[in-house]
C-alpha cells in the first residue's frame, strides 16, 4: 500500500519521466545500507572492485522512496538529513561531494514521534520529513476498497497468467471484508494470485481463499 501511494505521487508529479527508486530500509543490513544509498568508489572497502553508483544517484531527477525509514540506523539518519538539507551526497571512499536532484518520499509503520522521544530517531530529521504527511489506513479499515482492489487484482492476474477473470461469490466477498489483513495490500494480492493460479473456475468461493486464521492486530507492513 505505501509504495503504491508513493508511485502514484511520482506518476502525477513533474518528475514522472524520471526514475522512481524504492528502498526498504528494514530489508538491507545496516552496514550495507549506506553503501547502497551513497554508492562507493573502487577500493573503498575489501570487495569494492569498481565504482558503483548509489540508489540516490540512480534516482537523479526523480523520486527516492525510503520505506520503513523508522528502522534506519540513527548514524545514517544524520547523512540523510544532510542530503535533504544540502542536496549533496558523497560516495564511500570519495573525498568529493556532488550535487543531486532527488525528491525523498519516506514511509513507516512505526510511531516516529515515540521513537523521537526515546532518542531512536532524530528530531530534526523527523520534522524535516514531515513537511507533508499522508496517513494510509490499514487495509482492514478501508471497507469496500478491499473489494475494489480485489477485483483489480483479479483482472490483472488473470491477464498475466492467461486465464479468464473469475468473479467473487457473496461468501468470498464477506470473507475478504472480515479478514484482518495483517499483511495489508500485499497479502490481499497474494491470496488472489493463489486462487487464480489454482484455476478454481468462473467463481471464487470463500473456501478457495487461503486466508490465514491468525488474526493479526498489530501494525501491518504491506
Amino acid at each position: 500500500g505505501k509504495e503504491l501511494i508513493a508511485r502514484y505521487l511520482h506518476r502525477k508529479s513533474l518528475r514522472a519521466e524520471k526514475p522512481f527508486v524504492s528502498v526498504n530500509c528494514a530489508a538491507i543490513p545496516e552496514n550495507l545500507l549506506e553503501s547502497e544509498l551513497s554508492g562507493h568508489e573502487k577500493g573503498a572497502f575489501t570487495d569494492a572492485r569498481e565504482r558503483k553508483l548509489g540508489l540516490v544517484e540512480t534516482a537523479e531527477g526523480g523520486t527516492l522512496f525510503l520505506d520503513e525509514i523508522g528502522d534506519m540506523d540513527i548514524a545514517l539518519q544524520s547523512k540523510l538529513l544532510k542530503l535533504l538539507e544540502e542536496k549533496v551526497i558523497r560516495r564511500l571512499g570519495s573525498v568529493r561531494e556532488q550535487s543531486v536532484d532527488v525528491r525523498i518520499v519516506a514511509a513507516t509503520h512505526r510511531p516516529l514521534e515515540e521513537l523521537v522521544r526515546e532518542g531512536k530517531f532524530r528530531a530534526d530529521l523527523y520534522y524535516r520529513l514531515c513537511v507533508v504527511q499522508l496517513h494510509l489506513p490499514a487495509l482492514r479499515d478501508r471497507g469496500s476498497d478491499i473489494l475494489t482492489l480485489a477485483r483489480h487484482f483479479l483482472r490483472t492476474l488473470a491477464s498475466r497468467y492467461g486465464k479468464p477473470v473469475p468473479a467473487l461469490s457473496a461468501d468470498a466477498e464477506t470473507a475478504l471484508l472480515q479478514h484482518p489483513w495483517p499483511g495489508n495490500v500485499r497479502e490481499l494480492r497474494n491470496v488472489l494470485e493463489q486462487a487464480v493460479l489454482l484455476g478454481v473456475g468462473e467463481v471464487i468461493e470463500a473456501q478457495h481463499l487461503a486466508l490465514s486464521s491468525a488474526a493479526g492486530s498489530g501494525a501491518a507492513t504491506g
